[in-house]
């Protein structure tokens, strides 16, 4: 088993200054490996769904040969659903509507085929279940990837540090990083979240791109500069999708093919903002994800001459 995915799968109910939506699917797990399906046919998602979940949404989940086995369906249980209405600068947004249900009380369980994946993405969740998904593994992964969000800063510091602390690779944005760290310049908050566990971080900067840090290098990615953005729901999730869907494909963990992983994550990301939810990820295809990294790499390549003009 290649690449384990934990999250949510869930509905989300958005309204932009566009338009609106009613209940769709939606959830961090959802979004990462619709992407990662892009890259590699094997993927494994941990989640848990009410029985209210329609199984069209199922199928579309298991018509990208995402494997379901983890995937708990609780009895007369609902899903968890988010509701949010996006402002008109679409970078802020107010939440309608949480309703935990179903994920107030996950206890996720890695079956036994998806217990050595060489590759982990932790969507996020709360850091007690992304912990406990770690120790149930039989072996250490290649690579490790976390998603946390400032919420658990604030409500779990003490799980966030210690989860924080088993990862290879933690993906935060700006914001995040300054308050994980208490350093409003994102290089000094780089190095004291290295110092916490993880040998890589991302730290995401929305419509300004990403950057990558190890101990000794950082890299900038650029976003594509979009004439519009209908919904930004799940982009994060997308980014990570693809970040880790291309590290899975070519078994490469350096820091110049993460430099890479980067590049194609924020394309497919740059996608998921074209529509409602899901469904720009669910109609793309693989000439069109390869015409936006070539869009990515103009973006960045500049000769400089030794000469004296």
């Amino acid at each position: 088993m290649s690449l384990l995915i934990v999250g949510t799968v869930a509905f989300d109910a958005i309204e932009t200054p566009f338009g609106k939506t009613n209940k769709i699917i939606g959830g961090a797990a959802t979004y990462i490996s619709l992407a990662a399906s892009y890259f590699t046919k094997q993927l494994s998602i941990v989640s848990v769904i009410g029985d209210d979940f329609p199984q069209d949404y199922i199928k579309l989940l298991k018509d990208r040969f995402i494997n379901l086995d983890g995937l708990q369906i609780k009895k007369g249980e609902k899903s968890f659903f988010w509701a949010g209405k996006y402002h008109n600068d679409m970078n802020t947004r107010d939440t309608l509507i949480t309703e935990l249900n179903v994920l107030a009380d996950f206890d996720p369980v890695v079956p036994e085929n998806m217990k050595e994946p060489d590759f982990v993405m932790l969507g996020n969740l709360t850091p007690i279940v992304q912990k406990k998904v770690i120790d149930q593994l039989k072996k250490r992964p290649k690579l490790i990837v976390m998603d946390t969000m400032n919420f658990w800063m604030n409500v779990a510091w003490d799980d966030l540090i210690q989860t924080i602390s088993m990862v290879d690779v933690l993906t935060i944005n700006d914001e995040e990083a300054r308050q994980l760290t208490k350093e409003y310049s994102l290089a000094r908050a780089a190095q004291k979240i290295l110092t916490m566990g993880p040998k890589y971080l991302i730290i995401k900067k929305g419509e300004h791109g990403a950057l990558l840090f190890d101990e000794n290098n950082m890299f900038f990615a650029p976003a594509i500069p979009l004439e519009e953005v209908f919904d930004p729901t799940g982009a994060g999730d997308t980014f990570a999708g693809g970040f880790i869907g291309f590290l899975d494909k070519t078994k490469n963990i350096s820091f110049e093919n993460m430099k890479r992983a980067i590049i194609y994550g924020s394309a497919l990301a740059s996608f998921t903002v074209e529509k409602f939810g899901t469904e720009k990820l669910l109609e793309l295809n693989h000439k069109e994800i390869e015409e936006r990294i070539q869009m990515f790499v103009g973006l960045v390549k500049f000769s400089v001459s030794s000469e004296n003009n």
